[in-house]
């Protein structure tokens, strides 16, 4: 029997990609034995206010930069450069179309697992992958295994639990951060940082 691909699944807005991104991606990777994983910058996010975001060619930059060295992890522009809002269910249905030998992991983070039913189309998600939901602690574990079960029930769903641990990180707490022209250095790679710095994203810091 031919071995399938194992691809892990890394999608977001990455406004701007974090060191939780990449702890979170890096641990999906070693837990379930993936042989790569694929970062996905959102193209147009139909679910957050686009006035906050930052183009997505300069978020794919920073992406790109925040994985540079890691030979496991790779960028995409497919939804970037696709027009009009994107969808989930689309872009693995497009990734499963040209790469008939690859098994998708969709790795998202605790919060989502609830979400992720208002999603467009998100039977057609579940059909579409593995999903790996980021567990935080042992009371969320409880909850997450609550809500899994409920998913499992209803769509069929595979989701199996990432053990991360907590990572208190957020895009919009750096947002944040550099709009108080503090410092947020060590919360996301040297790279990211010194590429925001030179640039002037979110205000000066």
């Amino acid at each position: 029997m031919k071995h399938l691909k194992k691809t892990g699944i890394m999608g977001g807005t990455f406004n701007p990609i974090h060191m939780g991104h990449l702890i979170i991606a890096e641990t999906a990777r070693e837990q379930f034995a993936l042989d790569e994983v694929l970062f996905l910058p959102s193209g147009v996010p139909y679910m957050k206010d686009s006035k906050e975001v930052l183009p997505g060619k300069i978020r794919m930059e920073m992406t790109g930069l925040a994985i540079r060295e890691n030979p496991f992890f790779a960028v995409s522009g497919m939804e970037v450069e696709r027009e009009g809002c994107t969808y989930t269910y689309e872009t693995l249905e497009i990734l499963r179309e040209q790469n008939p030998d690859t098994e998708y992991y969709f790795i998202l983070g605790a919060d989502s697992l609830w979400m992720i039913e208002n999603w467009k189309n998100p039977e057609r998600i579940f059909s579409a992958c593995h999903i790996l939901a980021a567990v935080r602690d042992e009371k969320v574990s409880e909850d997450m295994e609550k809500q899994a079960a409920y998913l499992r029930e209803k769509f069929g769903a595979d989701i199996l639990l990432l053990q991360t641990g907590k990572i208190e990180i957020s895009s919009s707490m750096i947002r944040g951060l550099c709009r108080e022209r503090k410092s947020i250095r060590y919360l996301v790679p040297e790279a990211v940082y010194n590429y925001i710095a030179k640039n002037g994203l979110y205000g000066e810091f």
